[in-house]
């Protein structure tokens, strides 16, 4: 009986991927956030991670578990940011706490690119422009520059398509058993 388990990092990869490549698009300023933005958020963004963060854990690889798990649960969160105070369950919370909040998430970022420095120069890149990304967006929260959320907008969107870049490349070099897409 073959025990092999499936890569569970593409899934991961992807939902992290294309969801920051879509929340980027709105906040390089090409369109307003939007039901789209917060469903990929909610269950792409979200629930795919978590699944691919408990996939790694059942592989034995904690970076995995906790990098999947922790941005899926940033992609809930984010959404949930959103929308409870739509619906009246709280206040929305001013820019200058969701600067924080994006700080934090900042820090977590740098730490898990430090976990990166062993690996491919994928990963690295992305971990590396990920930390960026939040350090922009909560510097877009403390001043209330456009300027600077535009450029972690169109950051962003570099960001979220090395994830997917990596993802496809994963999948791609492991269907045809040699590299299609080079990792580094």
């Amino acid at each position: 009986m073959d025990n092999k388990l499936a890569n569970p990092a593409p899934l991961g990869l992807m939902g992290f991927g294309m969801t920051t490549v879509l929340l980027n698009i709105h906040n390089a300023g090409f369109f307003p956030i939007s039901a789209m933005i917060l469903a990929m958020g909610f269950f792409y963004g979200g629930i795919a991670q978590i699944i691919a963060g408990i996939m790694e854990f059942k592989k034995g690889n904690t970076f995995g578990l906790t990098a999947f798990t922790s941005y899926g649960l940033f992609w809930m969160t984010l959404v949930a940011l959103i929308v409870m105070p739509k619906l009246g369950w709280t206040e929305a919370t001013p820019h200058a706490y969701m600067g924080w909040y994006l700080a934090m998430w900042g820090v977590f970022t740098f730490f898990m690119f430090l976990g990166t420095l062993k690996s491919n120069t994928t990963i690295k890149f992305i971990f590396l422009s990920l930390t960026v990304l939040f350090f922009l967006l909560a510097a877009r929260d403390f001043t209330g520059s456009e300027f600077i959320g535009t450029i972690a907008g169109y950051e962003g969107i570099v960001c979220g398509a090395s994830a997917i870049y990596l993802a496809m490349a994963e999948v791609l070099n492991e269907v045809h058993g040699r590299t299609i897409l080079p990792i580094g």
